[in-house]
Order: structure tokens, then C-alpha cells, then sequence
């Protein structure tokens, strides 16, 4: 047993100024309680990015006041805790009310930063839950994060990860965790859903502007659409999420719980749980152990994210006005996804001029790569090298068919040759990382973690702080994973 720890009434002063923007829409959306302390904290990872972006005081690692903040054992000043409520769909099923279940928002900073802490006890929205987050799942968002910032991906972002020797029951027991996320905002299609489903359309309209002024504020000032400045938040929330999903795409990243209630009104990577970036290249691959249906396998994601925003729209209708209107809102998505992703793989083979040939190649080389189960990171990589040094032989090992990879290589030789060979190379390299967050390497933090050295940890974000460089020394980690790498599971309870 753990002794309790009472949370410090004595407000602990970091040097952040408040802003709490969300916290001004009113009690309709939230409910204003503190975080559930832990016993004996104890830093994990740390990311100073992050903290120079939210202007915290350089020296907050040394100070004892920042560990009790960011595990939940006292307040900032001026902060004001409390939990949102949204709703949802579920693997495309309605599940009702939701909300923050185990994260609470310390409030916004001055310079447009919300801060939540994730694990930080039972809420009114936990439903049946613990509220608890246990060590190996924070690490995995903690570096997942990171990664994805280091790669230019749209994200949420990790400020630190706190953790604590008090018992939490999963599968088996673990030790609890925190994580510090930042964003400019996690209000997500799940709220807008909430006060549409319930029929408080005066607080729906409240938070459509509150996120049209403070994020989309060209929507009040845009011609298309009739002028509507609610149809044109829906078309720059598609507009956004469809070059999210380019990215993800292009990445070889796979979320794993696309519900409506995961997918961020800024087109932000939020909620990492069973996510993963692909080793081999399988079309059809479900990362997460309770998605039985395979409805988030990777190949989806661009559809499902289209279903999502199109409860999104049905949400957003009674202040649209018009179902035609939201629906031309909606088609931009179908629109920018495909060009988005079109350059985002021009990109990775270099390509710098547009070309009516571009996408019959990359359709052939996502079909190589899937025939043969390629490693995807790999593959990438390693062409960008070989570009640059007019050797393919190492590419071609990678393939079975090596006769069918001569082929498209021709095509692709003829085709690349069209354009500057330092440019592509160089565009390849700084597109094409050599370091990804995979599974495995993942698993080996946590591992190490949970005997209370977190060395991986460090390592590892300082690799993915910069996934393009080469990092001498450091090659295992861009290596194909081990055997064993293939029967690791994550589950929605990850």
C-alpha cells in the first residue's frame, strides 16, 4: 500500500501566465475538478522543445514544485483544472457521452498552449475507469509524439512524463504514469458531436465560434460557400484533416482508433494508443489487437477519416443550415487528400516536377512493396542513397521479384532523370527518415523503463528529435526489426 498524499494547497508558481480560453465557454462543457495525486513522483522523459514553447522557466527540471505539477500533486498558479465532456462514435458505432476520462486540463497558457495532464485520476467522464495511465502506454505516447514532430507531422506534443510506484490494474499490474500534453487546443468532432446529439444547439454555436475565432478566423471572412462561416469551418477542418492523412499515409503510420471522439478539430495527431509505422509493407494492417473488424487498418484511414468528418458535418448542420452546403463543405476532402498525398510521395522518390507518369509509378512501387512485404522504412531510405549514388543493388535486395523491380526502375530511372539529381536526392533525404518509432524499439524503452532506467528513452527522442540525420553509431536502430517484433500486441487498453 501507498500512503495518500493530500495535494498542495500552496499554488506552485512555474512562471506561466493563464489564459484558459475553453475555460470561458462555461459549465456546459466541462467540470472544474483537481487532479488525484500519486505517491513518490519521479521524472521519466523530458522535453525541453516543448517547454521553450510554453515558456516555462529554464530550470523547471531541477525544481520539486515542477515534478508535483505535472504528476498532479499541486497546482500551478493561476491554472484551472477541470474535465471536458464530448460524445462519440466508436468503431463507427455511437457511443454516447464520453469525455476526458483520465486527462484534465491545467488551462491555456498565455501564448496559446493548452496543458493536460493524461493519467491524472478518475473524472465524471471516466466510466468505470481508473483515470489512471500505467508507464508503458505513456512512454509510447511520450516518444510517439516526438516523433511525429520530428518527422512534420501535424501532433499533439509531450512536455514531460512523471511516474509513480502506485499499482494500476490492466492486464496485469503496473506502475501509474503521466503525461504533459500541449496543443493549441484538444477540442475534438466528439464535442461538437455531444451538443448536437443532446440538442443545446445555443452552446454547439458557442463552440464553433470559439473555435472559428480563435483558430479558423478566415472562415468569417470567407466568399465560398454562400459566406457561411460554419460550412467553411467544415471545409478547413477536411481540408486539414485530408493532408493529416497524406501524411500518415506517406509515413506509413497507422493510429488505430480513428473514432470521431480521436480526431482532433485542428488536424492534429491526438490520442496515441495502438498506433504504429509499419515494417513490412501490408496494405491491410490492423496494428490494434481490439479492432477485430479491422476498421482502422492502414489502408482505411483516408475513408474513415472522410466518415468521420461527415458526422463532423451532420453535427455541424443545425448552424449550417443548409445539407448541401455541408456536403459541398465535405468534397473539398476529396479533392486535396489525393493531391496531398500524390506530393507527399513525389517527394520520397524525389520527383520535383509534376508528371502525368508520377502516379502509375507510385502505384506500381506500393504494389512491388506490398507483393514482395518490403520493409517500408527501409525501402525508402535506402533508395534515397541510392539516388545520390547511382547504386541500386542494395534496394534490390530488398525485393524477392527482382525482375519486376528492374522494370519499374527503369520507369523510374527514365523518369527522375527529368529532373536535378541534387535537388531529388536532396528532397529525398529530408523526406525519407532514417529513424522511425517502431514497435520494437518501443517495447525495449519500456522494458528498460520499468526497471527504472529510461537511458532508451533519451536515446531514442534524440534520434527521432531529428529522424533525417544519419546519427553515426546509431544504425541498429534504423535496422530491420527482430523476429520477435511481429507478436508484440496493442490493444485499446495500451
Amino acid at each position: 500500500m501507498h500512503p495518500s498524499v493530500d495535494p498542495s494547497e500552496t499554488p506552485a508558481d512555474l512562471g506561466l501566465d493563464w489564459n484558459h480560453g475553453f475555460a470561458a465557454l462555461g459549465p456546459a462543457f466541462y467540470t472544474e475538478l483537481r487532479p488525484t495525486p500519486l505517491p513518490s513522483p519521479h521524472w521519466v522523459g523530458t522535453s525541453p522543445d516543448v517547454a521553450r514553447q510554453i515558456g516555462l522557466d529554464p530550470d523547471w527540471l531541477a525544481r520539486d514544485e515542477a515534478l508535483q505539477v505535472f504528476t498532479g500533486n499541486a497546482l500551478p498558479a493561476g491554472s484551472q483544472p477541470l474535465a471536458s465532456v464530448y460524445s462519440g462514435h466508436q468503431f463507427g458505432v455511437w457511443a454516447g457521452q464520453l469525455g476526458d476520462g483520465r486527462a484534465i486540463l491545467l488551462g491555456e497558457t498565455a501564448n496559446g498552449h493548452e496543458i493536460q495532464l493524461k493519467g491524472a485520476g478518475r473524472t465524471p467522464y471516466s466510466r468505470m475507469g481508473d483515470g489512471r495511465a500505467v508507464l508503458r502506454s505513456s512512454i509510447r505516447e511520450f516518444l510517439c509524439s516526438e516523433a511525429m514532430q520530428g518527422l512534420g507531422i501535424p501532433t499533439t506534443r509531450a512536455l514531460c512524463i512523471t511516474g509513480s510506484p502506485a499499482p494500476v490494474r490492466r492486464e496485469e499490474i503496473e506502475t501509474a504514469a503521466v503525461v504533459t500534453r500541449v496543443a493549441p487546443s484538444f477540442v475534438r468532432f466528439g464535442h461538437f458531436e455531444h451538443f448536437a446529439a443532446t440538442g443545446q444547439e445555443a452552446q454547439l454555436k458557442a463552440l464553433a465560434d470559439h473555435v472559428i475565432d480563435r483558430y479558423y478566423p478566415a472562415c468569417r471572412d470567407s466568399r465560398d460557400l454562400g459566406g457561411n462561416a460554419y460550412a467553411a469551418l467544415l471545409q478547413a477542418v477536411s481540408e486539414r484533416t485530408a493532408g493529416l492523412m497524406a501524411q500518415w499515409q506517406a509515413a506509413g503510420f497507422c493510429h488505430g482508433v480513428m473514432n470521431t471522439d480521436n480526431m482532433s478539430i485542428l488536424g492534429l495527431t491526438i490520442d496515441y494508443g495502438p498506433f504504429q509505422f509499419l515494417d513490412a509493407f501490408v496494405p491491410g494492417h490492423i496494428c490494434n489487437h481490439s479492432d477485430t473488424q479491422g476498421r482502422y487498418a492502414y489502408n482505411r484511414q483516408p475513408n474513415v477519416a472522410y466518415w468521420n468528418l461527415f458526422c463532423l458535418a451532420q453535427a455541424l448542420l443545425p448552424l449550417i443550415g443548409d445539407e448541401e452546403l455541408a456536403k459541398a463543405a465535405l468534397e473539398s476532402y476529396k479533392t486535396v487528400f489525393p493531391q496531398a498525398f500524390m506530393a507527399r510521395m513525389r517527394a520520397k522518390l524525389g520527383l520535383t516536377t509534376e508528371r502525368e507518369q508520377d502516379a502509375e509509378l507510385i502505384d506500381d512501387i506500393l504494389l512491388l512493396l506490398a507483393r514482395n512485404g518490403v520493409d517500408y522504412p527501409i525501402f525508402w531510405r535506402r533508395l534515397s542513397h541510392a539516388v545520390r549514388a547511382g547504386a541500386f543493388e542494395p534496394v534490390r535486395d530488398l525485393f524477392a521479384d527482382r525482375e519486376a523491380f528492374d522494370a519499374w526502375l527503369l520507369s523510374y530511372s527514365e523518369l527522375s532523370a527529368l529532373d536535378s539529381k541534387a535537388l531529388s536526392t536532396d528532397l529525398m533525404l529530408k523526406t525519407n527518415p532514417k529513424f522511425v518509432l517502431r514497435n520494437h524499439l518501443g517495447e525495449q524503452a519500456i522494458r528498460a523503463a520499468k526497471l527504472g532506467d529510461f537511458g532508451e528513452i533519451e536515446t531514442l527522442q534524440r534520434l527521432l528529435e531529428r529522424p533525417f540525420d544519419e546519427h553515426p553509431g546509431y544504425d541498429a536502430y534504423a535496422a530491420f526489426p527482430p523476429d520477435w517484433a511481429s507478436s508484440i500486441e496493442i490493444s485499446c487498453s495500451s
